[in-house]
């Protein structure tokens, strides 16, 4: 039976809904998890350290998808909910449009820009050239990472969370079999990775447009557009919290890579990258189910069903509090084995990461709460709110920790500079649920 935006949740069925944006989020984790084991363990290590510096630069142009995805979602979710599918189809088209314009910019700016950046990342000699050559393949399939960012989002707004999943599904196995292939069979190391990670992206993009530019038995399709200036920057409003969690992850990752690089060398920046590996998958399950599950809040939001909120306000919770229990467990039980699929030719290298995942997995019994209350807002159309708890907990705090606990704890400090920022970020998610609450009826 099809699930509807209008329906009742209960724990199986509201499961059932976001298990397939969940897995499409962990497939799509996997682009820059699949390059690096094949860069690590059959290119070098230093390639594999110029994939972690350039990987935050990319993931950061890519945030333009999840900013239009999540925003645009809320407003079109909103008005399927008060009866007018019409509108939100031109909702729908206008946005695409306008992620795959700003999208074509930037990358042409990063495209030209490349070894400035690498200067910028500190990298040079050999190192820079790894990095340049690298980020300009990634940068040129910029606007189709977008657009996959972009349609993930939206095809759980279509009532279409399983056909996203099997897009997903396809573009990981593209990534993973042509890693294959350009770099263990073809020996063009780190250009084939990059190359792998491109053209899986394509794949990601394209299906989608032909599906939605077709005719369809969904609730979206693309179609002619006029621009609509309020909706763009309801958009930009509802998920610039979106935005600025992924862009300042990005900064904030750059910034840590700068202090491993000072405590511990080109050794500090490849172990945060296998932690980072590991924090995508685990990060990833926290993200899908938010992406999931915000459409149905925005529907029922717009139609006024404030029971259902509650109904969803509360399973989420105890859903986001439970999957961080078992996360950090596993995480923690599961460190070694984790680790050396990626660093277990280099002893130092991999006793150094194993240690900080173990420190940095903490950080999963709070983050579950927080980017779902994050994403909570972004559905009810508070973009204010939802941008002030990504800011500060993926900037701020992040950057505040970052730079003080390494004085007081060496590299240790730097490994448990997340799980600082995550609690703290969990006081003001819990307040403004607490503060907000007769506003939207949720509890």
């Amino acid at each position: 039976m099809r699930i509807q935006l209008s329906d009742h949740f209960t724990y199986p069925w509201l499961l059932r809904f976001v298990v397939s944006p969940v897995l499409m989020m962990v497939f799509t984790s996997l682009y820059s998890i699949i390059d690096g084991f094949f860069v690590s363990n059959f290119v070098g290590k230093q390639p594999f350290a110029a994939v972690n510096l350039v990987m935050p630069i990319a993931m950061g142009i890519g945030t333009i998808g999840f900013m239009i995805g999540t925003g645009g979602s809320a407003v079109v979710s909103k008005t399927l909910g008060e009866g007018k599918k019409e509108l939100a189809n031109r909702y729908f088209s206008l946005l695409v449009y306008a992620a795959l314009f700003l999208s074509i910019l930037v990358s042409a700016v990063s495209y030209i820009f490349a070894p400035q950046i690498a200067d910028r990342l500190g990298a040079s000699g050999e190192l820079k050239e790894y990095c340049v050559t690298y980020s300009r393949i990634l940068f040129l399939a910029e606007p189709a990472f977008v657009l996959q960012n972009v349609f993930q989002n939206f095809f759980v707004t279509a009532e279409k969370p399983g056909l996203s999943l099997k897009v997903s599904i396809l573009a990981g196995l593209t990534n993973a079999v042509l890693d294959f292939v350009f770099i263990v069979v073809f020996p063009w190391g780190i250009s084939g990775a990059a190359l792998a990670t491109a053209l899986g992206q394509v794949v990601g993009a394209v299906i989608p447009v032909v599906y939605f530019a077709g005719k369809n038995d969904s609730l979206l399709h693309l179609t002619k557009a006029p621009v609509y200036g309020k909706v763009l920057v309801q958009t930009f409003a509802n998920g610039s919290s979106e935005m600025v969690s992924n862009l300042s992850g990005s900064i904030v990752n750059i910034l840590y890579n700068f202090q491993l690089m000072r405590i511990a060398g080109e050794d500090g920046v490849a172990a945060y990258g296998v932690i980072m590996y590991a924090n995508f998958v685990f990060l990833a399950v926290f993200i899908g189910y938010s992406i999931g599950s915000a459409p149905i809040v925005s529907y029922h939001y717009g139609a006024g069903n404030y029971g259902e909120l509650k109904n969803l306000c509360k399973k989420s919770m105890i859903l986001m509090g439970s999957a961080g229990v078992l996360m950090t467990v596993l995480a923690e039980v599961f460190s070694a084995p984790l680790v050396g699929a990626f660093a277990g030719y280099d002893e130092g290298l991999f006793a150094m990461t194993c240690r900080g995942f173990q420190l940095y997995s903490l950080c999963f019994l709070m983050m579950g709460f927080n980017v779902w209350g994050s994403a909570f807002f972004t559905a009810l159309n508070n973009g204010v709110v939802s941008a002030a708890i990504s800011f500060l907990r993926t900037f701020i705090f992040q950057i505040v920790f970052v730079f003080l606990l390494p004085i007081l704890l060496q590299i240790d400090g730097i490994w448990l500079s997340v799980v600082a920022a995550e609690a703290l970020a969990l006081t003001v998610t819990i307040w403004f649920i607490v503060t907000k609450r007769k506003v939207y009826h949720y509890l």
